[in-house]
């Protein structure tokens, strides 16, 4: 039987307690849900990095008509990127490797490199991402990540953790621990609309004070996408493409 366990800021990963684990990270506003958005409208990959630096050494190598610099830190836009809005990304993310770099989300995939596959999930391709674990890593502890926001706890990816618990929980064969148990009885007593709960959310505030409520909105459409991201290398990609790469 598998298990699941939340951790609810990136700070608290124990990298040994990590090896061997199948990691998934939730930054919902904004990194997991770009991600997805992006991956979800043709992107070829996501390239998550530490900062902006990284991100520039990054392009600096590969064909400037190939990628994308996209990224905020500590909500701000880095100077001469595409900010990491997921509605206002996706039309411009075919065929693109996205490189990306936020203050929280990308920072938590490299912290959760001592797993041995790291996926990455929003409230847009929950169900997917619950389909794959479930097929594939059933027997597995998976660990759910919540990026948090500059070291504090944030509602969002707790919210975010607590709808993946619920899609594990409903196909069954799990072992919850309390963090996850209480990840799940929060989300199903959430009895508002998701963007509702995400407005209420620190973050969420100063998205909507910024006039970004639409974003907000569209964040929280739950399981509208079929995309699975996951990292290959130092890359994110369709689970679906590396299962059809490896057979």
């Amino acid at each position: 039987m598998g298990k699941i366990h939340v951790v609810t800021r990136k700070e608290e990963i124990d990298g040994a307690k990590m090896k061997g684990k199948i990691a998934v990270v939730f930054d919902v506003l904004l990194a997991t849900s770009t991600i997805a958005t992006v991956l979800e409208h043709g992107a070829r990959s996501v390239i998550p990095v530490l900062d902006g630096e990284q991100a520039r050494s990054r392009a600096a190598e590969m064909n400037h008509d190939d990628c994308m610099l996209v990224g905020e830190y500590e909500g701000r836009t880095i100077d001469g990127f595409l900010d990491p809005n997921p509605s206002a990304l996706k039309a411009s993310a075919k065929g693109k490797k996205i490189i990306l770099s936020t203050t929280n989300g990308t920072v938590a995939v490299h912290k959760s490199s001592p797993a041995r596959r790291i996926f990455t999930c929003s409230l847009l391709n929950a169900k997917a991402v619950a389909n794959a674990l479930t097929k594939d890593h059933s027997e597995d502890t998976i660990i759910l990540v919540c990026s948090g926001s500059s070291g504090h706890f944030s509602l969002e990816d707790f919210y975010g953790a607590g709808c993946l618990v619920q899609h594990l929980a409903e196909a069954g064969g799990y072992e919850l621990s309390d963090a996850a148990q209480t990840a799940k009885l929060f989300y199903e007593g959430c009895k508002e609309e998701p963007a509702v709960v995400l407005a209420k959310s620190k973050v969420g505030k100063m998205l909507e004070k910024y006039g970004f409520q639409e974003e907000i909105s569209f964040i929280s459409a739950r399981d509208c996408f079929s995309c699975v991201p996951v990292l290959y290398g130092d890359e994110l990609i369709d689970y679906r493409h590396l299962k059809v790469n490896s057979s």
